[in-house]
């Protein structure tokens, strides 16, 4: 049977929608079960810009409080990690990790010649480049390129979405974007694409290729599906949206499927006005579905083979605005959670207030060093061919 046009259209669509990872979401055997010790990273981006200072709060700086009259959160508010530093009071289980030792906080990331907006400055960070250089791929995209040139150690990404973002589309391979295993599951189920799939004959190459990405995409459903019904928590998340991606980032993570980076989004974190409530909000969802995700991995032994990483496109300026919120910034706070963490705590300095560029923060720590540190020291990956030149390794793993 030859393909006709609305079912090339209708095929090419839900390839499209699926963006499938074809060789490494097979189950053969026990070659695609998790070795022991498999290390995972769980990227979890904070969109809109998330203000750091009101994040990891410099309780004891007149600075702070004097460009933040009514947004600034008192010392006694805070929650307390040193004399100088706290976090914000909604972020309690935060608190409790990096008192045990399994939070550690990186002060001022960014990059060099920062920008302002929301689109470029998230670009720059999802694909690893220069604020002058324009890349077509992600730094976990080319990650996977480099990981999967033979395919004899099957690795990949999964984006809890239902969109994926640029950060996981490689030259060659892109990760896969999924809100629900079941719902992925049931889409692809559907009938009309089974009956299409076992009714097709060689055609034409276009045809053969929708045909080939529909049968890859079919199986793969399957055995995520598959995989995340292996594992069924005793945990209690929070039914809100950050809370089911993380329910679901739990399940896979401890079946036997093979992903070694997850990425999610919480937002947004754009606060020009009323910061304080919508700041607050997002942190407590946060906060609830971080609680018993940590729980999940603790209670099955994997909490030392997964590091979560937090970041934002940019943070915001020193001094409030007017309408009670903070404006577009630079440099950041970021957040690694894990039980294999080498540094723990404060690893670096807080941001110093007293030396601003045009009221923003300096930066001390460029993000391409930290994914270059995550892609060698924990991912076991060539940092240097899939971020295009060295960077400094840091410690924390």
């Amino acid at each position: 049977m030859l393909i006709k046009r609305r079912d090339f259209l209708q095929i090419g669509s839900l390839a499209s929608a699926s963006l499938f990872l074809p060789k490494f979401l097979k189950a053969v055997g026990k070659e695609n079960l998790v070795p022991p010790g498999n290390k995972v990273l769980v990227v979890l981006q904070f969109s809109g810009g998330n203000d750091g200072l009101n994040t990891v709060i410099p309780v004891r700086n007149d600075i702070y409080f004097k460009g933040r009259p009514g947004l600034g959160i008192q010392r006694n508010m805070a929650l307390p990690l040193n004399d100088d530093a706290g976090l914000h009071p909604s972020l309690t289980c935060f608190k409790e990790l990096f008192d045990e030792g399994s939070l550690g906080i990186l002060n001022s990331v960014g990059y060099p010649n920062p920008d302002h907006s929301h689109f470029r400055s998230m670009d720059i960070w999802q694909t690893g480049s220069d604020s002058n250089e324009y890349l077509n791929t992600g730094w976990v995209g080319r990650y996977l390129d480099a990981q999967c040139e033979d395919c004899s150690h099957p690795t990949q990404a999964l984006e809890i979405d239902d969109l994926l973002s640029p950060a996981l589309k490689g030259d060659k391979i892109k990760g896969m974007a999924l809100t629900d295993p079941k719902k992925l599951f049931n889409n692809t189920n559907e009938k009309y694409f089974r009956q299409i799939n076992a009714a097709h004959e060689s055609g034409d190459a276009s045809s053969d290729y929708l045909y080939k990405i529909l049968n890859e995409t079919l199986d793969s459903a399957d055995y995520i599906y598959q995989q995340s019904n292996s594992y069924h928590s005793s945990a209690t998340y929070p039914n809100t949206v950050i809370g089911k991606n993380f329910r679901t980032i739990a399940s896979l993570i401890l079946s036997d499927i093979n992903t070694k980076v997850y990425y999610v989004s919480l937002g947004s974190f754009d606060t020009h006005v009323a910061q304080a409530g919508q700041q607050q909000r997002l942190f407590t969802e946060l906060n609830d579905a971080i609680k018993p995700f940590v729980a999940d991995l603790k209670n099955n032994h994997r909490f030392e083979d997964v590091v979560l990483m937090t970041f934002s496109e940019f943070g915001r300026r020193v001094s409030q605005n007017a309408s009670a919120g903070t404006d577009h910034g630079t440099a950041n706070c970021m957040f690694l959670i894990g039980g294999g963490l080498k540094q723990k705590g404060l690893i670096n300095d807080m941001p110093d207030l007293s030396d601003l560029d045009n009221g923003d923060l300096k930066f001390k720590v460029d993000f391409k060093s930290v994914y270059a540190t995550m892609l060698h020291n924990w991912l076991g990956a060539d940092e240097q061919k899939i971020m295009g030149r060295s960077f400094p390794l840091l410690k924390f793993v």
